[in-house]
């Protein structure tokens, strides 16, 4: 039995570890970013459509340490 455990075990995977999170924007800051990316420039385009309600997208600039 004691070996069934030890294979039970999960291991950790080192790129859920040293993931990258990105903080989520608005438009606002799109709008203002001086390096301006296809996605912030995509989003910034939907958001100015009437009635559009957005969620943020993720920026790469924001990108955290590994």
């Amino acid at each position: 039995m004691a070996n069934a455990k030890k294979g039970s075990r999960k291991e950790i995977v080192t790129n859920d570890r040293t993931a990258n999170n990105m903080k989520l924007v608005t438009s606002q800051t799109c709008a203002v970013c001086k390096q301006q990316c296809q996605r912030g420039l995509d989003y910034l385009e939907k958001m100015t459509q009437p009635g559009a309600i957005g969620r943020g997208v993720p920026c790469i600039l924001t990108k955290g340490k590994p």
